[in-house]
């Protein structure tokens, strides 16, 4: 049986973000970001992985669960698809990252992705890069 669970996290634009980053993109709850961290796309997350819901944890957890990340500023969207695994950690106290790769760690809270930071349109990344910009991430998981 197939299940769908949903997690909305709000955070905000930098005017360090880069989003340059070729195989991640990274959400966190920090509120500084310095110009090292070249995947990281909203900062100020009012959630972390350890605060998403057990319930989705848990979805994400299942072999077969497919993430869909949708993030807003106003009306511009970027989507990003992604995919769960048993072997995810899910256990960061900031940072969620979402990768290209197969890499897991528990920073790790999707694999996959058919998008990174650098994918993303150049307009929406001029627009995070205002630190007063609030940025709404939706996190949808089905398997």
């Amino acid at each position: 049986m197939s299940s769908k669970e949903e997690e909305s996290i709000l955070g905000y634009g930098h005017k360090n973000i880069q989003a340059v980053h070729p195989t991640t993109i990274m959400i966190t709850k920090e509120e500084n970001l310095s110009q090292t961290g070249d995947c990281i796309v909203v900062i100020a997350a009012n959630k972390t992985l350890e605060t998403l819901t057990s319930k989705f944890r848990e979805s994400l957890r299942k072999s077969n669960s497919k993430l869909t990340v949708v993030f807003e500023i106003d009306s511009l969207k970027e989507q990003i698809t992604a995919f769960g695994s048993p072997k995810l950690i899910l256990s960061h106290p900031t940072d969620m990252v979402i990768r290209k790769s197969d890499y897991i760690c528990n920073r790790t809270l999707a694999i996959h992705a058919d998008k990174s930071s650098s994918d993303l349109s150049r307009v929406f990344v001029e627009k995070l890069k205002d630190q007063k910009q609030e940025i709404k991430v939706t996190l949808t998981v089905e398997g």
